[in-house]
This record gives structure tokens, sequence and C-alpha cells, in this order.
């Protein structure tokens, strides 16, 4: 998968070549290609910016910088994303369904945003991390980058993506490893039992509790079979 990220500034994308993603890069898993969209700036000084039509506070990305920017990755059958605090709030339904597109161009916004008459222009979508404001996109767009390259084939394990937080709907069950004491506190008993279906079933009760004790709305979506309900009745809440 390809991601072409327009950013003021490339320099903050650094943690998206290391651990997991780094490897991924390395095998041309997934290729971020960064685009500093100040190099396509016509003023001496590399001027980005102006200020915005009908006054107010803060400066407004300049759209003729941001569409040169833009031509110069241009694919047609790219899905282009705008960070923005005022779109759909990202979820795993939204990353499993971007993870199957073959190009991806984010676009990072900066100060007050970007002159609306571009994102007209060239957007298919706007992605936010939440209901919050942050200085740019470019943290949203390493966010998006990182949890879409997960689902990329070959990047980690089906497993891993199959049975943690938000699949089917349900946070993960407790995880533990060694020392199998620690603070007088031992590894629960199934766990070392090698019986692999009544792991399985441990491992799905806590995660119906800790859904129903932490994000009980998401239970909403699930489909229940009646062990599942007989389960929830007996949780501690």
């Amino acid at each position: 998968m390809k991601f072409d990220v327009l950013t003021l500034f490339p320099e903050m994308f650094e943690p998206v070549k290391q651990s997991i993603l780094g490897r991924a890069i390395e095998k041309n898993l997934i290729d971020v290609n960064l685009i500093n969209i100040r190099d396509f700036s016509k003023d001496k000084h590399k001027k980005v910016d102006d200020t915005p039509y009908g006054g107010g506070a803060g400066m407004v990305l300049r759209p003729d910088v941001v569409y040169d920017a833009y031509q110069s990755i241009k694919d047609e059958s790219a899905k282009v994303i705008y960070m923005s605090p005022q779109g759909k709030v990202l979820n795993q339904e939204k990353v499993k369904a971007l993870s199957k597109e073959q190009h991806l161009v984010i676009l990072c916004g900066h100060y007050e945003g970007v002159d609306q008459r571009v994102l007209d222009e060239i957007v298919d979508e706007e992605i936010s991390i939440g209901d919050y404001v942050l200085t740019g996109g470019e943290i949203p767009a390493m966010v998006l980058i990182d949890s879409v390259s997960r689902y990329v084939e070959g990047v980690i394990s089906d497993e891993s993506t199959n049975e943690e937080s938000f699949s089917n709907n349900l946070l993960e069950y407790p995880q533990y490893t060694r020392p199998e004491v620690f603070n007088g506190i031992d590894v629960p008993e199934i766990l070392k039992s090698g019986h692999h279906e009544n792991i399985r079933k441990w491992r799905r009760a806590e995660s119906l509790k800790n859904t129903y004790k932490k994000r009980p709305e998401l239970l909403y979506d699930v489909e229940l079979s009646e062990e599942d309900k007989k389960i929830l009745k007996d949780v501690d809440y």
C-alpha cells in the first residue's frame, strides 16, 4: 500500500520508520512518501499561508500551494483524505475499509486550516481521530497510517488483528506473560492448562466482561449467544 502525505512538517514522521512499520517499509509492504507543501510555494520566502477573508485569528493555507503539491503526486485511483476535526471519527471498521485501498493521499492541515476551495477540489473524505483539536494534521495522519498498515497483508499476523480490541466489536481479553507470579499474583490457571477450547472460552468471557465494564455501548452491535448473555448477567459492574 502507498501513502502519500502532504505536510508542512515531514520531519515529524520519523516514528513511522520505526518498529513494525519500519520493517513493513523495508519489506516494501507499505510505502510512505512525504511531500513538503512548502516546496511548492512560489513566494521567495516560501510562504504558504495568508490571512483569512472576513477577518479572524490565525492564518489559512493557500489553495494554490496545496493544489500544486497534490498535482505532483496526483493519481486518479487514489483516495484523498483530509485529517480534520470536522470529519467522521476514525474507527476499526473504517480502518479495515481503508486497508483495502491501494493508494491513500493524506492532507495534513495546519494553522487555522486549509482554503475550502482546494478541499472541495481534491478531497474525497475528511477523517478525525477524536472530538478535540490539535495544532496540525501530522499526528492524526500518523495514527491513520499506523492503524491502516496493520491490516495490510504481511505487516502483522492475521491472528493478531482478529483477536485484538474492536475486532468483532469487543475489547480484547487480558494478556499475561512471565514471570508466572508477580507481586504475589498468579497467572490465571486456565492459561497454563494447555486446553485450547477452555482457553478460547475464557478469553471470550473476559472480552465480554471487559467490554461491558469499559465500553458497554459496543455490545449493541454484538450478536450474543445465550452463553454470552449468561456471562454478562453475572458481571460485577
